[in-house]
């Protein structure tokens, strides 16, 4: 089918982050037009993805005209003002609702808009709207049967998980739905989404934002990220938010990589294997020094997590209001929270403790490596189809995050960027692991990799039109 389509055009086109804020400030566009053209693809190509929970049409244009008055004074925020961007449905924002994924109103368990939103506000970018997640937030697959799952865009004909919980961030970005999204990540919500969609993905480490205004699932695990088109976009909205300086690049050759053998690569589809296999031998080739390493602690995900996670949100919502709204519910995420009415506190204290330790333990392994590095996801997004009980929704969604959840339960932060081999149909991700409050090293390395392997292809989006 011909790539030629009927709605409009990516205002941002093939422009970096960094490279729209000279044209804004040359008067070559204007915030507001920006601000309409994105609000117009999602009029037009929304209704097929599913990206949005709430888009703000005439608050997102009211504050699009104050931002082109504002800069028109001589006010200038910095190189985010005037970005449109999409928020995860888990942040309050006022004047929106935050429905978290549920049927059920939890809007008094958020609060007020929190610091992370206020800093997006100060920091001059638009808010078009909010993007679906997983109910809760509680889910690797991104897949919600109450609010509706967002259509994964690499592929036309077959429903495929988008990944979660930051579903419709991913498909907003992977889309041209918006210019970056917003993103939490529990055991890999904002990596998960990134590699199915094929867009990039930073998880921050657990505290680096506070989590003021959002609907926590985990205080111990939860973390702020963000979904874009590429690492320098990232690097350039992270430095923002955070009044850092930009990443200086960085050559791998010294680079000292662990690659995480063993439990990470157990369960490799070959599509992801071959792409990943490709990059290793393109980071050798460009010197670093790669070395397998086992991390067999990361096995002690699969009893921490529902030992936390559970707990921790049935705490949040109450046992009152869950078992009222049970039936209310998506099945899937409300059997994970059920789960938490039988686990006894020594269990749960426990696996908290153990949570500590094994970051100091994962401190100590990193010493001698700039960085680890291993696939993001076992395989390609699977079609929605095969989620079609309880069960194995369960076991598909838990194996889904295997590769992801480690970093989260070591306290680092992480990446995910698109790799995929020219020849695949589907997004590959390809996960990069630093030590806690390291996201200066780790968006370098990140930066450093997208400029030997380019930037990703997009997904066809001409059968949408």
């Amino acid at each position: 089918m011909s790539n030629s389509v009927d709605f409009p055009a990516d205002p941002l086109g093939g422009m970096t982050l960094a490279e729209f804020g000279p044209r804004l400030r040359q008067g070559a566009v204007t915030i507001e037009s920006v601000t309409e053209a994105y609000l117009a693809r999602i009029e037009r190509i929304d209704p097929r993805l599913g990206a949005y929970e709430f888009v703000a049409t005439e608050a997102a244009l009211k504050q699009a005209k104050a931002l082109d008055q504002l800069l028109a004074a001589g006010t200038d925020l910095g190189p985010l003002m005037g970005i449109p961007v999409a928020v995860k449905d888990v942040f309050a924002v006022t004047g929106m609702p935050t429905r978290v994924g549920s049927r059920l109103d939890v809007a008094d368990l958020i609060g007020k808009e929190g610091p992370f939103v206020k800093q997006l506000k100060r920091a001059g970018c638009v808010i078009l709207g909010k993007t679906k997640t997983v109910e809760f937030a509680y889910g690797a697959a991104g897949i919600n049967t109450v609010r509706g799952t967002p259509w994964n865009p690499w592929d036309r004909t077959v429903h495929r998980v988008p990944g979660g919980s930051s579903s419709g961030s991913a498909v907003a970005v992977a889309a041209s739905l918006c210019a970056f999204a917003t993103g939490t990540d529990t055991g890999g919500s904002v990596r998960l989404p990134a590699s199915f969609c094929g867009v990039f993905g930073l998880k921050t480490t657990a505290g680096l934002w506070p989590g003021d205004g959002m609907l926590p699932l985990s205080p111990a695990l939860d973390s702020i990220g963000l979904l874009t088109r590429s690492a320098a976009d990232a690097s350039l909205a992270f430095a923002a938010l955070t009044d850092r300086r930009l990443p200086d690049s960085v050559s791998f050759r010294g680079q000292r990589l662990g690659r995480l053998v063993g439990y990470f690569e157990e369960r490799l589809d070959t599509s992801v294997s071959g792409s990943y296999e490709v990059i290793v031998d393109l980071l050798r080739k460009s010197g670093a020094d790669i070395v397998d390493i086992e991390m067999p602690e990361a096995r002690e995900r699969e009893t921490i997590f529902p030992n936390l996670l559970p707990v921790e949100l049935l705490a949040t919502l109450s046992q009152d209001r869950f078992a009222a709204g049970r039936d209310r519910m998506d099945a899937v995420v409300a059997a994970r929270i059920e789960r938490g009415l039988g686990t006894a506190a020594t269990d749960y204290v426990r696996s908290l403790r153990r949570h500590e330790d094994l970051k100091r333990i994962a401190a100590e392994r990193m010493k001698g490596f700039d960085a680890w590095i291993m696939p993001t996801t076992s395989r390609l997004a699977i079609p929605t189809g095969e989620f079609n009980d309880i069960k194995t929704s369960a076991e598909l969604a838990f194996d889904i995050a295997r590769n992801t959840q480690s970093a989260n339960l070591f306290g680092q932060c992480a990446t995910s960027s698109p790799i995929q081999a020219r020849t695949e149909a589907l997004p590959v991700g390809f996960q990069i692991v630093c030590n806690a409050f390291d996201e200066n090293t780790l968006m370098a390395l990140a930066l450093a990799l997208e400029q030997l392997t380019g930037m990703p292809p997009k997904p066809d989006l001409s059968w949408v039109a």
